[in-house]
């Protein structure tokens, strides 16, 4: 069993920085994957970012190239997600995710959320 527990969000102006971090607790293999989804109001989960546990194998959503980046400390067992330039569009739930193989599907698949098996319990970001 994987426990994952965000923290990090808040309300920023446009323009500033959040860094959200997530800690992994549990079956080491399933959080091979580490990711971030969003959920704005009244829209579907969708992917942001994702880390294999190579640490080179990364993938972001179109939306965030360039302003954000995931990266892992291994030791902590934990994933962050720096966010720069925060538009009001990135106002959202964000959610950690983690499995043992998501993030090694295709395009197609990686940011299916069916494909991920752990789940937090999301921290809010707000941009105004």
């Amino acid at each position: 069993h994987v426990q994952l527990v965000e923290s990090g969000g808040g309300s920023v102006q446009a323009g500033g920085s959040l860094r959200l971090s997530c800690a992994a607790s549990g079956d080491s293999p399933s959080t091979n994957c580490m990711g971030w989804f969003r959920q704005a109001s009244g829209k579907e989960r969708e992917g942001v970012a994702m880390v294999y546990t190579d640490g080179v194998t990364i993938y972001y959503v179109d939306s965030v190239k360039g302003r954000f980046t995931i990266s892992q400390d291994d030791a902590k067992n934990t994933v962050y997600l720096q966010m720069n330039n925060l538009l009001p569009e990135d106002t959202a739930m964000y959610y950690c995710a983690a499995d043992r193989f998501a993030c090694l599907q295709g395009p197609g698949s990686r940011w299916d959320r069916s494909q991920w098996n752990y789940w937090g319990q999301g921290t809010q970001v707000t941009v105004s």
